[in-house]
């Protein structure tokens, strides 16, 4: 995608996600300042920014979990967020990965999985539920997405940070969500693990959207995608990570810190 493709703005019924002059304020700080960012389809877009940016609060706005005090959310062309609860647009498929990974560390890779792909049925529904043969095929695609099939049978606890990364991305890839919201993903990694994991979104967004929060540059380089910086709740610049790395406010506000 083209520098310039990122600075233009797009029609809403192109994207796959459309936030303008989003704000948000706790207690008269102003978390998001009038944001105004757009995402097409089939895009790879990293976020980055220092803390206190607007990072988190712009995610908590697209998941529902928190409501914007102005603007425009539109997911998929058109359904506008803002009137959703978390519930409804998780079903919806966007789907939220933590910089925390939270997985199952008491039961295998296979079996969380397998209770990502149950869904929402309750303890007793889920002790009956059996996989179609289709959810196995999938399971099984995901595994080898995310690297793990020689490990499906290893309890996630026993894994390694950045594995335990991939399993939590491959539980949100079982319920094939449209866009992916993924914070910070090479937190805590061996360098192999993140370089590991810049090739596993790159094959992700063959067929969905992903916006990754991200502190590390290296491996936000390594995603070879536009970028967009955030400062004080809005969008600071946005470009190719070359262009953005040059731009004297952010070396000012962020990156020369």
């Amino acid at each position: 995608m083209s520098t310039a493709a990122v600075h233009a703005r797009p029609e809403k019924h192109d994207t796959i996600l459309y936030l303008d002059g989003v704000s948000v304020s706790f207690d008269g700080f102003k978390a998001l300042n009038r944001l105004s960012l757009y995402i097409v389809a089939g895009e790879l877009r990293a976020i980055i920014g220092p803390n206190g940016a607007g990072k988190t609060t712009m995610m908590d706005v697209v998941t529902g979990k928190t409501r914007p005090d102005a603007g425009e959310v539109f997911f998929n062309g058109g359904i506008d967020l803002t009137r959703l609860d978390e519930a409804r647009i998780a079903n919806l498929g966007i789907g939220r990965k933590f910089q925390k990974p939270t997985v199952f560390d008491n039961h295998t890779v296979l079996d969380n999985l397998e209770l990502a792909i149950a869904g929402d049925r309750g303890v007793f529904a889920s002790l009956f539920f059996r996989l179609s043969g289709e959810q196995r095929d999938r399971i099984d695609a995901v595994l080898h997405t995310i690297s793990l099939t020689a490990d499906s049978g290893r309890l996630a606890g026993s894994l390694s940070h950045g594995q335990k990364q991939w399993l939590e991305i491959g539980m949100l890839l079982i319920q094939d969500p449209v866009l992916l919201l993924i914070d910070e993903p090479a937190a805590g990694m061996t360098d192999a693990e993140t370089e590991a994991t810049a090739v596993l979104l790159k094959e992700i967004v063959k067929d969905h959207s992903v916006v990754v929060v991200e502190h590390d540059m290296a491996f936000v380089r390594s995603l070879g995608c536009p970028v967009t910086v955030l400062h004080e709740g809005h969008v600071l610049a946005s470009g190719t990570l070359d262009a953005v790395q040059a731009n004297q406010q952010v070396i000012e506000v962020y990156l020369g810190r």
